[in-house]
């Protein structure tokens, strides 16, 4: 009895009445020939259903198809519209991940050149814990946005580069659309900002619009690699002799994925990127996860020297999200042997974007952006070359406010992926990694890319780069300086609990220049310090 039941049961009930439907409309088709032509279109329909139903009953993949044919289906319609949904109806302005919606806006309408300003004041509980503000002048100052520049390039360089406050974040072609490239490139000429290029090399798209560039290199040696894979001196210097590239930059690893590799697979590895990155098309394209160019501190001080030898001495740099505290520090003494550090360092934050990387590299792996920035700045005051190498800082910079902060702590410029990345159109739908971006931003799919119209896109670059420098100026000026490098971890305050807030210089101490030469006590140091040699990078036991 309880089998011949269990078909008007709640869960089987959907699938019962669809094989009910489908016989009924298949004998009224079949007797009433003069409505036959009418009776065919619903019968096809829970014909349909029915077979999907009798599928799902059947099938051995899903256990919850198996228990509620048909209706299963909507769990799995409702979970791929849940990020939308949360979008569009339930997400709050302040509370959206990773960037939430007044963060987005404020990029889209600073882009576009609507009204940025917000009315009634904060939405933020002020008295809620790790609430941040900078503290403003009775005297301001007026600041001019262009005035916010910084000289890149130590006294081997014999071409420095003037620097904006504000430029482009490594994003590759091939991460990003050829449409998207071309924005990105022509924003930066119209705005007269550096567009990274990312660890794809120098593409055709990159060079259309003449932006000023940052030649990114990573582990693969894209466009400057030999038929192994090997740096390759030759085709570094030619690529490097480009006027359009300003700096180049080392990548030794990203925030969001430090110390991963990646694989591109031969079926995406298309004629376009097999000339950018001087790859063989038919072959998977592997980035290691460390660099063969150099194995020591030493070796890779060196080999930042002849970058700038072959490059004709333009600046050059590294990139890295901070790990291992003895490792950067081992860099540092690298630089107190040979003398010669490198032009600049980027300190990308754990917090930092990606394409694709693996939910524990994401979530778990890297130093957060602020406490790596104020690690390095206090390192290079340390041993007395901060004045000599330039900092740059990236991981979630949107506002003013986020390039104030970083430079507080050290920062002399600041890069931004994501924040450029809304200016072109992304609407943060999370599909980067699918091929399917809804705007075409992040898709080889030049049905999807050709969405992306370059002169507009550009135009809001440019317009999203002008607007937030303007901003951080009026920060600058509101705290009574003259300078973004005047800012200081003193200008900052965090509230700690709702009767007590500090400052930044007490949340991050600062050492007194050449206090690691003398010998510190400061327990973030002594201890690394120690455990450091400019001839290994791998941990030392102290003594």
């Amino acid at each position: 009895m309880q089998l011949l039941l269990q078909p008007f049961a709640p869960r089987y009930l959907a699938l019962t009445l669809t094989l009910f439907l489908s016989v009924l409309f298949a004998i009224l088709a079949y007797f009433a020939a003069d409505w036959r032509a009418i009776l065919i279109v619903p019968l096809a329909g829970f014909a349909a259903l029915s077979l999907i139903g009798l599928r799902d009953i059947t099938q051995t993949r899903h256990a919850i198809l198996r228990n509620y044919p048909l209706l299963a289906h909507l769990r799995f319609i409702f979970e791929e519209i849940r990020p939308e949904m949360r979008q569009y109806f339930f997400e709050g302005e302040k509370d959206g991940r990773p960037f939430s919606r007044d963060q987005r806006a404020i990029v889209y309408q600073r882009a576009k050149s609507a009204l940025d300003k917000r009315p009634f004041g904060t939405q933020y509980n002020v008295y809620e814990d790790s609430y941040e503000w900078l503290t403003h002048s009775m005297v301001p100052k007026d600041v001019s946005a262009e005035s916010l520049r910084v000289l890149v390039g130590g006294p081997d360089c014999a071409q420095p580069y003037s620097a904006s406050v504000l430029n482009i974040s490594g994003m590759s072609f091939g991460a990003l659309s050829p449409n998207a490239i071309r924005a990105l490139n022509r924003g930066a000429e119209l705005g007269n900002f550096a567009h990274t290029t990312g660890e794809g090399s120098v593409s055709r798209y990159h060079c259309e619009n003449k932006g000023d560039l940052v030649w990114q290199i990573g582990s693969g040696y894209f466009g400057c690699r030999d038929e192994h894979g090997n740096f390759c001196p030759e085709r570094f210097a030619d690529t490097a002799a480009l006027d359009q590239i300003k700096m180049i930059e080392v990548k030794l690893s990203q925030g969001a994925k430090p110390g991963h590799g990646g694989v591109l697979p031969a079926a995406k590895v298309s004629e376009e990127i097999s000339e950018a990155r001087g790859i063989p098309m038919g072959f998977d394209c592997i980035s290691p996860a460390y660099h063969s160019a150099f194995s020591t501190p030493i070796e890779l001080m060196l080999f930042l020297a002849e970058l700038r030898r072959l490059s004709g001495g333009k600046p050059v740099g590294i990139k890295l999200c901070l790990g291992h505290p003895w490792e950067f520090l081992a860099l540092v003494k690298a630089m107190l042997e040979t003398g010669a550090p490198p032009d600049f360092i980027v300190i990308d934050g754990k917090e930092g974007g990606t394409g694709a990387a693996p939910l524990e590299f994401v979530d778990h792996i890297g130093m957060p952006l602020r406490d790596g920035l104020s690690f390095a700045h206090n390192a290079l005051v340390g041993v007395g070359f901060r004045q000599r190498v330039k900092l740059g800082a990236s991981g979630k910079i949107i506002s003013g406010f986020d390039m104030a902060r970083a430079m507080s702590l050290g920062a002399d410029w600041c890069n931004s992926a994501r924040g450029f990345m809304f200016a072109v159109g992304c609407i943060q739908a999370q599909a980067c990694h699918t091929d399917k971006c809804p705007v075409g931003v992040t898709s080889q799919d030049p049905a999807r890319w050709r969405a992306v119209v370059v002169p507009d896109k550009a135009e809001r670059v440019r317009r999203f780069q002008d607007a937030t420098v303007k901003a951080l100026a009026e920060l600058v000026g509101a705290a009574g300086l003259t300078h973004s490098q005047q800012l200081s971890a003193h200008h900052f305050y965090r509230r700690v609990s709702q009767r007590e807030y500090i400052t930044f210089s007490q949340l991050y101490p600062t050492l007194k220049n050449g206090e690691l030469l003398d010998g510190t006590d400061d327990p973030r140091f002594r201890e690394a310090w120690n455990m450091s040699r400019p001839d290994r990078f791998d941990q030392h036991p102290a003594g």
